[in-house]
């Protein structure tokens, strides 16, 4: 039980990081300040924050003019949540 909770603690905080890079790659780009690579935006998508990603994507109105990102993140983020919940359903019986 103890290991879903980790899991469970782990994709909370790999989304919200995600989302609020989000938020502040966009601030910096408004700013014309030094940016967040999309190298790193992919990276926390991959580790488990896609759907952190996607929200803070529409939310901020940032990269949605990528198609990579405008149809990548919800379909990692849908893949990762079909992966986050086999894990939950093996973990539990």
């Amino acid at each position: 039980m103890e290991t879903i909770y980790i899991l469970i603690g782990y994709a909370l905080i790999i989304n919200v990081v995600a989302f609020f890079t989000m938020g502040i790659d966009k601030k910096r780009s408004k700013a014309g300040a030094w940016r967040i690579s999309e190298k790193t935006i992919w990276s926390l998508a991959f580790i488990g924050g896609a759907i952190g990603s996607s929200f803070g994507m529409r939310l901020f109105s940032h990269k949605t003019k990528h198609r990579s990102f405008q149809y990548g993140l919800p379909i990692l983020g849908i893949l990762e949540a079909f992966i986050f919940f086999y894990l939950i359903y093996r973990i539990s019986n």
